[in-house]
């Protein structure tokens, strides 16, 4: 009993995190990218961020708490504040998803980032665009890396995961790969879709 009380305590504390108007944050940070954790590293259960309410809970299918039926995500997950994927000009209507490489950050955690590459997916006919990205802090770093061809020379079995990872995680055979972009094309979709 006292380890299934243990296993939902982390669950407890985001949900009693402080209301916060992410709305209102801007895409640009002093020397980076801001991004908007929603999902801790290491964790399955897909949590967004409620306009309305100003607060984070787990996104529902059919009355139940999605809960990804795969490995835990491999970084946190969240979005870009201050960016809309247009449905209009070819988006899916959602801020721009960003995948922040480092330990586990709680919900609710906003970070100012540097983006490293891009990377598109087909999601149902429609184009997923994750940027991936790195702490600006050095000390937030699990490891330096400073641009795209940093992170493909260096770090190639990091970059073979995530893009396995975000294959698989909604069943094998839904996501379709497209291909990797370079940190600038990043800054490109960035700008885009910045309101």
């Amino acid at each position: 009993m006292r380890r299934f009380l243990f296993l939902l305590l982390p669950l407890s504390l985001w949900q009693c995190q402080p209301e916060k108007d992410f709305t209102q944050v801007p895409t640009y940070g002093e020397q980076g990218i801001h991004a908007v954790i929603e999902i801790p590293a290491g964790t399955n259960h897909k949590i967004e961020y409620q306009k309305g309410s100003k607060d984070f809970s787990v996104d529902q299918i059919d009355g139940q708490d999605r809960i990804i039926n795969f490995l835990p995500y491999p970084g946190n997950y969240g979005f870009i504040p201050a960016t809309e994927m247009d449905i209009v000009r070819g988006g899916d209507g959602d801020a721009l998803d960003i995948l922040v490489l480092c330990e586990s950050l709680p919900t609710a955690t906003l970070i100012e980032t540097k983006v490293i590459a891009t990377l598109l997916l087909r999601d149902n006919g429609e184009i997923d665009t994750k940027i991936i990205a790195v702490p600006v802090d050095p000390e937030l770093r699990i490891f330096d890396v400073g641009d795209f061809q940093d992170f493909l020379l260096h770090h190639d079995a990091a970059k073979r995961l995530i893009e396995t990872w975000f294959l698989n995680y909604k069943r094998r055979g839904t996501m379709e790969l497209i291909r990797w972009e370079d940190d600038q094309y990043a800054l490109q979709e960035i700008e885009k879709w910045t309101k």
